[in-house]
Protein backbone atom coordinates (compact mmCIF):
# COMPACT_ATOMS: atom_id res chain seq x y z
CA UNK A 1 0.00 0.00 0.00
CA UNK A 2 1.24 3.40 -0.80
CA UNK A 3 2.26 5.58 2.21
CA UNK A 4 -0.49 8.05 3.13
CA UNK A 5 0.46 11.52 2.72
CA UNK A 6 0.02 15.28 3.94
CA UNK A 7 -3.10 15.44 1.25
CA UNK A 8 -4.75 12.63 3.07
CA UNK A 9 -3.89 12.90 6.21
CA UNK A 10 -5.94 16.08 6.54
CA UNK A 11 -8.55 15.95 4.15
CA UNK A 12 -9.51 12.30 5.60
CA UNK A 13 -9.31 13.79 9.36
CA UNK A 14 -11.40 16.89 7.75
CA UNK A 15 -13.87 14.28 5.71
CA UNK A 16 -14.35 13.14 9.12
CA UNK A 17 -14.64 15.46 11.48
CA UNK A 18 -18.55 16.37 10.64
CA UNK A 19 -20.75 13.53 11.61
CA UNK A 20 -23.89 13.89 12.80
CA UNK A 21 -25.78 12.20 16.35
CA UNK A 22 -26.82 9.15 17.22
CA UNK A 23 -27.85 9.28 20.82
CA UNK A 24 -28.17 11.69 23.84
CA UNK A 25 -26.28 11.34 27.09
CA UNK A 26 -27.36 12.90 30.19
CA UNK A 27 -25.23 16.42 30.58
CA UNK A 28 -24.42 16.17 26.91
CA UNK A 29 -25.97 17.59 23.37
CA UNK A 30 -29.96 17.36 23.31
CA UNK A 31 -31.41 16.97 20.39
CA UNK A 32 -35.13 17.16 18.98
CA UNK A 33 -37.08 14.21 17.40
CA UNK A 34 -36.95 16.08 14.01
CA UNK A 35 -32.49 15.66 14.68
CA UNK A 36 -33.03 12.11 15.02
CA UNK A 37 -35.29 11.77 11.96
CA UNK A 38 -33.24 13.23 9.76
CA UNK A 39 -30.30 11.22 11.02
CA UNK A 40 -31.74 8.16 11.08
CA UNK A 41 -32.88 8.64 7.28
CA UNK A 42 -29.23 9.78 6.26
CA UNK A 43 -27.37 6.46 8.71
CA UNK A 44 -30.34 3.98 7.16
CA UNK A 45 -28.64 5.22 3.40
CA UNK A 46 -31.68 7.84 2.55
CA UNK A 47 -30.08 11.01 2.75
CA UNK A 48 -32.30 12.65 0.25
CA UNK A 49 -35.40 11.72 2.87
CA UNK A 50 -33.28 13.64 5.31
CA UNK A 51 -32.84 17.24 3.49
CA UNK A 52 -36.23 18.09 3.71
CA UNK A 53 -36.25 17.42 7.57
CA UNK A 54 -33.14 19.53 7.90
CA UNK A 55 -34.86 22.09 6.15
CA UNK A 56 -37.64 22.31 8.43
CA UNK A 57 -35.16 22.21 11.78
CA UNK A 58 -33.63 25.66 9.89
CA UNK A 59 -37.33 27.34 9.84
CA UNK A 60 -38.24 26.03 13.45
CA UNK A 61 -35.05 27.39 14.82
CA UNK A 62 -33.44 29.44 12.22
CA UNK A 63 -30.76 31.07 14.78
CA UNK A 64 -29.50 27.76 15.84
CA UNK A 65 -26.29 25.79 13.80
CA UNK A 66 -28.44 21.65 13.96
CA UNK A 67 -30.68 22.60 10.78
CA UNK A 68 -27.97 23.67 8.63
CA UNK A 69 -25.60 20.72 9.97
CA UNK A 70 -28.11 18.44 9.37
CA UNK A 71 -28.62 19.41 5.67
CA UNK A 72 -24.60 19.85 5.19
CA UNK A 73 -24.34 16.48 6.74
CA UNK A 74 -27.10 14.88 4.15
CA UNK A 75 -25.33 16.09 0.80
CA UNK A 76 -21.75 15.12 2.04
CA UNK A 77 -23.22 11.58 2.56
CA UNK A 78 -24.59 12.13 -1.19
CA UNK A 79 -21.07 13.42 -2.07
CA UNK A 80 -19.43 10.56 0.00
CA UNK A 81 -20.97 7.48 -2.26
CA UNK A 82 -20.77 9.27 -5.54
CA UNK A 83 -17.29 9.50 -5.01
CA UNK A 84 -16.69 5.94 -3.59
CA UNK A 85 -14.33 3.02 -5.61
CA UNK A 86 -12.08 0.64 -5.20
CA UNK A 87 -8.59 1.15 -4.50
CA UNK A 88 -5.95 -1.05 -2.61
CA UNK A 89 -8.53 -3.44 -1.79
CA UNK A 90 -10.94 -1.12 -0.05
CA UNK A 91 -13.70 1.02 -0.80
CA UNK A 92 -13.86 4.88 -0.06
CA UNK A 93 -14.02 8.10 -1.19
CA UNK A 94 -11.28 9.33 -3.18
CA UNK A 95 -9.68 12.66 -4.85
CA UNK A 96 -12.17 14.42 -7.68
CA UNK A 97 -12.36 17.59 -8.92
CA UNK A 98 -14.63 20.54 -8.48
CA UNK A 99 -18.92 19.27 -8.55
CA UNK A 100 -21.70 21.69 -9.77
CA UNK A 101 -23.04 20.88 -6.26
CA UNK A 102 -20.08 21.85 -4.58
CA UNK A 103 -21.41 25.56 -3.90
CA UNK A 104 -24.38 25.00 -2.49
CA UNK A 105 -22.61 22.29 -0.39
CA UNK A 106 -20.40 24.95 0.85
CA UNK A 107 -22.89 27.59 1.36
CA UNK A 108 -24.77 25.42 3.89
CA UNK A 109 -21.57 24.68 6.13
CA UNK A 110 -21.25 28.44 5.82
CA UNK A 111 -24.34 29.22 7.41
CA UNK A 112 -23.68 26.62 9.81
CA UNK A 113 -20.21 28.28 11.08
CA UNK A 114 -22.13 31.69 11.08
CA UNK A 115 -25.14 30.19 13.48
CA UNK A 116 -22.54 29.02 15.75
CA UNK A 117 -20.45 32.12 16.03
CA UNK A 118 -22.87 34.04 16.05
CA UNK A 119 -24.39 31.87 19.70
CA UNK A 120 -20.66 32.08 20.60
CA UNK A 121 -20.85 35.83 20.78
CA UNK A 122 -23.89 35.47 22.97
CA UNK A 123 -22.65 32.80 25.25
CA UNK A 124 -19.09 30.72 24.88
CA UNK A 125 -20.34 26.81 25.67
CA UNK A 126 -18.89 23.70 24.74
CA UNK A 127 -21.66 22.76 22.76
CA UNK A 128 -21.42 25.63 19.85
CA UNK A 129 -17.87 25.28 19.63
CA UNK A 130 -18.84 21.73 18.65
CA UNK A 131 -20.64 23.12 16.23
CA UNK A 132 -18.69 25.66 14.81
CA UNK A 133 -15.71 23.02 14.84
CA UNK A 134 -17.89 20.71 12.60
CA UNK A 135 -18.85 23.70 10.48
CA UNK A 136 -14.75 24.39 9.34
CA UNK A 137 -14.91 20.64 8.79
CA UNK A 138 -17.98 20.55 6.49
CA UNK A 139 -16.10 22.88 4.06
CA UNK A 140 -12.99 21.13 4.91
CA UNK A 141 -14.49 17.57 3.64
CA UNK A 142 -15.44 19.08 0.07
CA UNK A 143 -12.19 21.21 -0.40
CA UNK A 144 -10.34 17.52 0.33
CA UNK A 145 -12.23 15.61 -2.54
CA UNK A 146 -11.22 19.07 -4.66
CA UNK A 147 -7.27 18.21 -3.85
CA UNK A 148 -7.70 22.11 -2.62
CA UNK A 149 -4.76 21.42 0.26
CA UNK A 150 -3.81 24.53 1.77
CA UNK A 151 -8.08 25.29 2.06
CA UNK A 152 -8.12 21.69 3.51
CA UNK A 153 -5.23 22.46 5.67
CA UNK A 154 -6.70 25.88 7.09
CA UNK A 155 -10.06 24.37 7.73
CA UNK A 156 -9.28 21.64 9.80
CA UNK A 157 -6.74 23.16 12.02
CA UNK A 158 -9.66 25.37 12.75
CA UNK A 159 -11.91 22.50 13.27
CA UNK A 160 -9.67 20.98 15.30
CA UNK A 161 -8.64 24.36 17.66
CA UNK A 162 -12.81 24.58 17.91
CA UNK A 163 -13.02 21.47 19.29
CA UNK A 164 -9.60 22.04 21.79
CA UNK A 165 -11.91 24.67 23.26
CA UNK A 166 -14.45 22.42 23.76
CA UNK A 167 -12.50 19.83 25.57
CA UNK A 168 -11.29 22.89 27.64
CA UNK A 169 -15.01 24.05 28.57
CA UNK A 170 -15.93 20.40 28.97
CA UNK A 171 -13.69 18.03 30.09
CA UNK A 172 -16.55 15.07 29.71
CA UNK A 173 -17.43 16.19 25.47
CA UNK A 174 -17.27 12.88 23.85
CA UNK A 175 -17.56 14.28 20.46
CA UNK A 176 -14.99 16.87 20.70
CA UNK A 177 -12.65 14.08 21.80
CA UNK A 178 -13.76 11.31 19.14
CA UNK A 179 -12.78 13.98 16.68
CA UNK A 180 -9.65 15.26 17.93
CA UNK A 181 -9.11 11.15 17.57
CA UNK A 182 -9.76 11.18 14.14
CA UNK A 183 -7.23 13.62 13.86
CA UNK A 184 -4.43 12.40 15.99
CA UNK A 185 -4.53 9.23 14.16
CA UNK A 186 -4.32 10.54 10.64
CA UNK A 187 -1.47 12.56 11.56
CA UNK A 188 0.92 10.56 13.23
CA UNK A 189 0.62 8.31 10.35
CA UNK A 190 2.25 10.11 7.84
CA UNK A 191 5.66 9.34 6.63
CA UNK A 192 8.63 11.15 7.73
CA UNK A 193 8.81 13.30 5.33
CA UNK A 194 5.80 13.98 5.22
CA UNK A 195 5.99 14.84 8.51
CA UNK A 196 8.35 17.67 7.57
CA UNK A 197 5.76 18.89 5.24
CA UNK A 198 2.91 19.00 8.05
CA UNK A 199 5.26 21.54 10.33
CA UNK A 200 6.40 23.81 7.43
CA UNK A 201 2.52 24.03 7.09
CA UNK A 202 2.03 24.30 10.41
CA UNK A 203 -0.07 21.55 11.11
CA UNK A 204 -0.10 19.99 14.80
CA UNK A 205 1.09 16.57 15.61
CA UNK A 206 -0.56 14.21 16.73
CA UNK A 207 -0.85 10.82 18.46
CA UNK A 208 -2.40 7.67 16.90
CA UNK A 209 -2.85 5.53 20.13
CA UNK A 210 -4.70 8.44 21.97
CA UNK A 211 -6.83 8.59 18.59
CA UNK A 212 -7.94 5.18 18.64
CA UNK A 213 -8.04 5.54 22.51
CA UNK A 214 -10.75 8.39 22.23
CA UNK A 215 -12.63 7.47 18.63
CA UNK A 216 -13.30 4.02 20.74
CA UNK A 217 -14.96 6.73 23.66
CA UNK A 218 -16.71 8.95 20.55
CA UNK A 219 -18.60 5.14 19.82
CA UNK A 220 -19.82 4.61 23.38
CA UNK A 221 -20.57 7.87 24.71
CA UNK A 222 -20.88 10.56 22.09
CA UNK A 223 -23.98 12.46 20.68
CA UNK A 224 -22.49 13.54 17.53
CA UNK A 225 -20.04 10.60 16.72
CA UNK A 226 -21.86 7.50 18.14
CA UNK A 227 -22.25 5.78 14.95
CA UNK A 228 -19.38 7.58 12.88
CA UNK A 229 -16.96 6.80 15.18
CA UNK A 230 -17.44 3.28 14.67
CA UNK A 231 -17.45 3.77 10.77
CA UNK A 232 -14.06 5.97 10.66
CA UNK A 233 -12.00 3.54 13.02
CA UNK A 234 -13.41 0.49 11.37
CA UNK A 235 -11.59 2.04 8.43
CA UNK A 236 -8.29 3.49 10.00
CA UNK A 237 -7.12 0.05 11.33
CA UNK A 238 -8.43 -1.64 8.02
CA UNK A 239 -6.18 0.72 5.96
CA UNK A 240 -3.28 1.38 8.11
CA UNK A 241 -3.18 -1.26 10.63
CA UNK A 242 -4.30 -4.33 8.79
CA UNK A 243 -6.98 -5.35 12.09
CA UNK A 244 -9.25 -6.83 10.70
CA UNK A 245 -10.98 -8.35 13.83
CA UNK A 246 -10.76 -5.23 15.88
CA UNK A 247 -12.13 -3.47 12.59
CA UNK A 248 -14.81 -5.85 12.24
CA UNK A 249 -15.87 -5.65 15.84
CA UNK A 250 -16.12 -1.73 15.55
CA UNK A 251 -18.08 -1.78 12.19
CA UNK A 252 -20.66 -4.90 12.69
CA UNK A 253 -23.03 -3.22 14.80
CA UNK A 254 -23.41 -0.56 12.14
CA UNK A 255 -25.22 -3.14 10.33
CA UNK A 256 -27.00 -4.15 12.72
CA UNK A 257 -29.03 -0.90 13.19
CA UNK A 258 -28.55 0.18 9.65
CA UNK A 259 -29.11 -3.01 7.56
CA UNK A 260 -29.98 -1.19 4.28
CA UNK A 261 -26.79 1.33 4.59
CA UNK A 262 -24.73 -0.20 1.62
CA UNK A 263 -21.87 1.80 2.59
CA UNK A 264 -21.95 0.06 5.96
CA UNK A 265 -22.94 -3.18 4.47
CA UNK A 266 -19.72 -3.17 1.78
CA UNK A 267 -17.19 -2.24 4.75
CA UNK A 268 -18.08 -5.11 6.51
CA UNK A 269 -18.12 -7.54 3.94
CA UNK A 270 -14.90 -6.44 2.60
CA UNK A 271 -13.41 -6.91 6.51
CA UNK A 272 -14.80 -10.59 6.49
CA UNK A 273 -13.70 -11.06 2.87
CA UNK A 274 -10.05 -9.61 4.25
CA UNK A 275 -10.46 -12.69 7.13
CA UNK A 276 -11.47 -15.14 5.00
CA UNK A 277 -14.61 -15.00 4.96
CA UNK A 278 -16.06 -15.57 1.66
CA UNK A 279 -19.43 -16.77 2.19
CA UNK A 280 -20.22 -14.24 4.99
CA UNK A 281 -18.71 -11.83 3.05
CA UNK A 282 -20.83 -12.28 -0.07
CA UNK A 283 -23.67 -12.01 1.94
CA UNK A 284 -23.01 -8.68 3.23
CA UNK A 285 -22.31 -7.99 -0.89
CA UNK A 286 -25.56 -9.21 -1.96
CA UNK A 287 -27.63 -7.13 0.63
CA UNK A 288 -25.61 -3.63 -0.67
CA UNK A 289 -26.76 -4.45 -4.43
CA UNK A 290 -30.12 -5.51 -3.01
CA UNK A 291 -30.30 -1.86 -1.13
CA UNK A 292 -32.91 0.85 -1.64
CA UNK A 293 -30.61 3.77 -2.97
CA UNK A 294 -32.67 6.92 -4.05
CA UNK A 295 -30.01 8.60 -5.52
CA UNK A 296 -29.58 7.37 -8.60
CA UNK A 297 -25.56 8.74 -8.51
CA UNK A 298 -24.70 7.01 -5.31
CA UNK A 299 -26.95 3.55 -6.78
CA UNK A 300 -24.55 3.37 -9.71
CA UNK A 301 -21.68 3.84 -7.49
CA UNK A 302 -22.52 1.38 -5.10
CA UNK A 303 -23.58 -1.83 -7.94
CA UNK A 304 -20.52 -0.95 -9.98
CA UNK A 305 -18.28 -1.21 -6.25
CA UNK A 306 -20.74 -4.04 -4.72
CA UNK A 307 -20.20 -6.09 -7.99
CA UNK A 308 -16.46 -5.91 -8.36
CA UNK A 309 -16.22 -7.26 -4.06
CA UNK A 310 -18.79 -9.80 -5.27
CA UNK A 311 -17.00 -11.13 -8.33
CA UNK A 312 -13.66 -11.09 -5.77
CA UNK A 313 -15.08 -14.08 -3.59
CA UNK A 314 -16.63 -16.06 -6.08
Amino acid sequence: MPEANLFCAVTFAAILLAILPIATLAGQISLPPEAREAMDAMYGGDPDAAIPVARRVQQEMPDQPLGYLLEAEALWWKRYCASCEIRYGMMDAWKRGRNPGDDAYLAVSAREIEAAEAQLAKSETAEMHVYAGLGYALRARVYGLRGENRNVARAAVRGRAEMLRALDLDPQQADAAAVLGVYNYYVETLSPIVKLLRVFMGIPGGNKDEGVRQLELGAKQGVFMAVDSRFILASLIRQYDLKYEHALAAAEPLTVRYPHNPLFLVLVGNLNEELGRKAKAAEYFHAALEANVSDPVCASRVRDVGAAFLRSVQ
